[in-house]
């Protein structure tokens, strides 16, 4: 019987041991060759994209030698005013790829041995550079699976029977509830899409689908309206989980990766961030078949790439200036 490819040596090309025995000079030069990989390392100015640079070797900094733009390797990036080790942001990164279903906060601050509050911020920008490889602007083809999910909003209920109420209502709701609405095409991308209403997804099927696609959804009153533009395959779930090859099987993957996310590594996801834990899911999904070293450069690349984070950087000082 073949070994599963997460079984194997395959699977397993970088480790946090490897990253702080190479120390913190192979971590900086790392950093170097992913930010500037046109000119193999060398430092470009991002002001006004000058190749010829004086090195200040003191402080890991460049001057451009025509504009005299001071600069790092990590200005105006997502890692823009960090703080942290070249190691120690590797080494995030490598614990974030190896966490298949999410690691908390409080975990990576452990880990790192940094404060929740440095662990949280960081989570939050890998997420966001990991969205750029979610959120690529490409149209779904071929057979895409639809479907939806709720989170959060949970009314916890009263000990006593006579003290319940009916947690249906729309007058006992919290307005956290949301719904995360996820197109997958079959050996392909997810896409989520963070919603109040699960029917709000066939307007968001219009944007991102193509119409030549073979949708398939289950049995919910509100996909009905898919029938007017798509080729479309129900599944009733009451019955079968696969009716004939007509299933929804690969985005409950999705949403089985995200519930065990959010309840059994965060337990609570505030609805305005629950895009940010599922562009993650959806990251690990499309990328599982990767192996660990793979999926490590990939983010490091794509936060290399991102501009500076209007809503991180400087969160916890914008958040004690509002409590002040």
């Amino acid at each position: 019987m073949p070994q599963h490819f997460l079984l194997s040596a395959q699977a397993r090309t970088l480790s946090l041991k490897a990253i702080y025995k190479a120390g913190e000079q192979a971590a900086y030069e790392t950093f170097c060759k992913l930010r500037w990989q046109d000119t193999g390392g060398k430092a470009v100015c991002p002001r006004c994209g000058c190749t010829e640079t004086y090195t200040i070797s003191t402080r890991r900094k460049f001057k451009c030698k025509a504009c005299h733009h001071q600069f790092s390797v990590t200005s105006g990036t997502i890692f823009a005013s960090r703080k942290l080790d070249f190691t120690d942001i590797l080494g995030a990164i490598a614990i974030f790829v190896n966490a298949v279903k999410g690691v908390s906060a409080l975990q990576l601050a452990r880990d790192l041995d940094v404060q929740y509050k440095t662990a949280w911020v960081m989570a939050h920008k890998l997420r966001e550079a990991m969205a750029k490889d979610v959120h690529t602007g490409e149209i779904l083809q071929g057979e895409v699976e639809m479907d939806g999910a709720h989170f959060g909003g949970h009314i916890r209920p009263e000990n006593r029977k006579e003290d319940r109420i009916d947690r249906r209502r729309a007058r006992y709701q919290t307005g956290k509830r949301r719904v995360v609405v996820a197109m997958r095409e079959r050996r392909g991308r997810t896409l989520p899409f963070v919603t109040l209403t699960e029917s709000a997804g066939v307007e968001l099927a219009k944007r991102h689908i193509d119409r030549m696609a073979i949708l398939s959804a289950d049995e919910a009153s509100h996909w009905d309206m898919l029938h007017a533009g798509w080729q479309v395959e129900r599944v009733n779930h009451s019955e079968a989980y696969s009716d004939h090859g007509k299933h929804t099987n690969w985005v409950e993957s999705f949403f089985s990766r995200l519930r065990r996310m959010v309840s059994g590594q965060h337990h609570h996801v505030s609805p305005q961030y629950l895009y940010q834990y599922a562009n993650h899911a959806a990251w690990c999904e499309d990328n599982r078949r990767n192996s660990n070293g793979a999926n490590a450069v990939s983010l490091l690349e794509n936060a290399l790439t991102s501009p500076v984070s209007r809503t991180w950087k400087g969160y916890w000082q914008r958040v004690n200036a509002t409590c002040a």
